[in-house]
């Protein structure tokens, strides 16, 4: 097993450009890190944590918070960071590829008949006759960098139309918002979160779903260095039966409404001390419930979806063609779907 500093971790990011959770407390309390980005996706650690299923399992738990996915996948690499969630890119290919990280479970997912992530137009391209994805032919597609998430979901939406795209690289997704917002760009493709309360206040417009494109896409996955996933299995076992059962409480409360009013309320409320702090609830709450998309129950993973995604990397080039799906998930922690 190889040991990756944080100047081999991103030496390799920047080149690349199931058995049941048995949720019982393993060993006396564990310090861990978990990577965590603000966004409504990431809700099942902070119900974990906020909730107590983090310190039933025996984990004591610290939020390192990043402003992007790759930084926190170079983070597990390097081991300044023992668990995550981010959306599978090159990047993240190429450090299971050098025995560096591992996916050990699912997040994130579209869902046909849940509102999800949406493809938009910016208000030039709109006016000009982009009103629809079939129209995206020779038109701008924003991405943060290529072999990113937003890379895969462009290139599948054109594919599916049969148009051809320019994709343009912007690094961040505030950059990609301002883009949109001054029409430097045509199109891109975000969480509903981000995307209906600007295409409301006129800064862009949605054309569609990439749900229409891409049904049950593995938006996210958790991941962890391939050393705690080899050698640390009780601990791992722990942290994604703790991180379930806070993914059943979002879901039971958000997405699919079954916890009742007074729990969804709570739930805003839980997520609210780490999304969108820097309005008031009452401002937060409508962007909160608007992310509100599927986080698999159990952890389980997509396989069709992951090695869809791992054959694009392949066929484009951004990662090498022998890079099987073993080689970048262990399936023995989770069911698969």
């Amino acid at each position: 097993m190889n040991n990756f500093n944080r100047r081999q971790a991103l030496g390799i990011m920047g080149a690349a450009a199931a058995t049941p959770l048995l949720g019982r407390r393993a060993f006396a309390a564990s310090k861990i890190n978990v990577g965590a980005l603000r966004f409504t996706s990431h809700s099942a650690s902070f119900v974990a944590f906020e909730r107590g299923y983090f310190a039933d399992a025996g984990l004591d738990v610290e939020f390192k918070f990043f402003q992007a996915a790759q930084p926190m996948a170079v983070a597990v690499a390097a081991g300044d960071v023992d668990y995550a969630v981010t959306a599978i890119s090159g990047g993240l290919i190429s450090l299971a590829e050098k025995g560096a990280a591992k996916v050990i479970g699912g997040a994130l997912s579209e869902e046909p008949g849940i509102d999800g992530q949406k493809i938009l137009a910016s208000n030039d391209a709109f006016n000009a006759g982009l009103t629809e994805p079939s129209k995206l032919d020779g038109k701008t597609y924003a991405i943060t960098q290529a072999g990113s998430s937003f890379h895969y979901m462009g290139a599948k939406v054109a594919a599916k139309e049969g148009v051809s795209v320019t994709f343009k690289p912007l690094q961040k997704v505030g950059a990609i918002i301002g883009a949109m917002k001054s029409s430097q760009v045509d199109a891109w493709s975000i969480v509903p979160h981000i995307a209906k309360p600007l295409d409301k206040a006129g800064a862009w417009h949605i054309i569609g779903s990439i749900s229409d494109y891409l049904p049950n896409y593995q938006v996210t996955t958790v991941f962890t260095s391939a050393k705690n996933a080899a050698e640390e299995r009780a601990k791992t076992e722990a942290f994604l039966a703790a991180f379930s059962r806070g993914a059943d409480d979002f879901n039971a409360a958000l997405v699919d409404r079954t916890a009742g009013d007074s729990a969804a309320d709570d739930m805003v409320k839980l997520v609210h001390k780490y999304v969108y702090t820097d309005r008031t609830l009452e401002k937060a709450a409508p962007s909160i419930i608007n992310g509100s998309m599927r986080i698999n129950k159990g952890a389980a993973m997509n396989m069709a979806s992951i090695q869809d995604q791992l054959d694009w990397f392949k066929a484009e080039g951004l990662v090498k063609d022998t890079i099987t799906l073993e080689t970048l998930v262990d399936g023995s922690y989770v069911d698969s779907v």
